[in-house]
């Protein structure tokens, strides 16, 4: 079994945020593999499906962005699984916007919600990292993250999460190389 987390914040008023698009993701995925209903669990919610042959649990953190690890760590103690069988969806500053990278291990590059997840379970978890592009100053990047996205990414956006969900059974299986790359050239179409 894997665990693939969403990093974001709950409630509507965050839906559409940059910072919310490990949700978006998880929220694409579930639909687009016929994942079942949504349960709350783990101070979050999730939803039990496959990809490819893979069993994959779902989960949507419902404790904020900075305390995301909380949520990550109930759920990975009661499955007992090694942080091996952890995927973390978040949005990444460093990465253009729409260019997906897998990462094991790293840093938390200020990521709060990285951060909550290296503290309680530490940081050798896999990272599909989301570009969001960064705003250019150090002090635009709070209003920047926390942000919708413009309308005039819209299109963009919709064709990533459909990517990386028609991609995900690569990421299931442990092809991270040919996850990315089968992504960037849907992303090019």
């Amino acid at each position: 079994m894997q665990i693939w987390t969403g990093l974001g914040n709950p409630g509507p008023k965050y839906a559409l945020h940059r910072h919310n698009v490990g949700f978006m993701a998880l929220d694409v995925l579930a639909e687009m593999h016929g994942f079942g209903p949504v349960q709350k669990k783990f101070s979050g919610w999730v939803q039990e499906g496959r990809i490819g042959r893979e069993k994959v649990l779902l989960l949507k953190p419902a404790t904020f962005m900075n305390e995301s690890g909380r949520s990550v760590g109930e759920a990975m103690r009661f499955y007992k699984l090694d942080l091996d069988a952890l995927t973390v969806f978040h949005d990444e500053l460093d990465l253009a916007p729409f260019k997906v990278k897998v990462k094991q291990g790293g840093g938390t590059a200020g990521h709060n919600g990285l951060r909550s997840i290296d503290r309680h379970l530490g940081p050798d978890f896999r990272r599909v990292r989301i570009g969001i592009g960064h705003p250019g100053h150090k002090d635009r990047v709070s209003g920047y993250v926390l942000g919708n996205y413009a309308k005039a990414e819209q299109d963009d956006l919709v064709a990533m999460l459909g990517a990386i969900g028609a991609e995900a059974e690569w990421l299931a299986s442990g092809d991270d190389p040919r996850f990315m790359s089968d992504v960037a050239l849907r992303m090019q179409k």
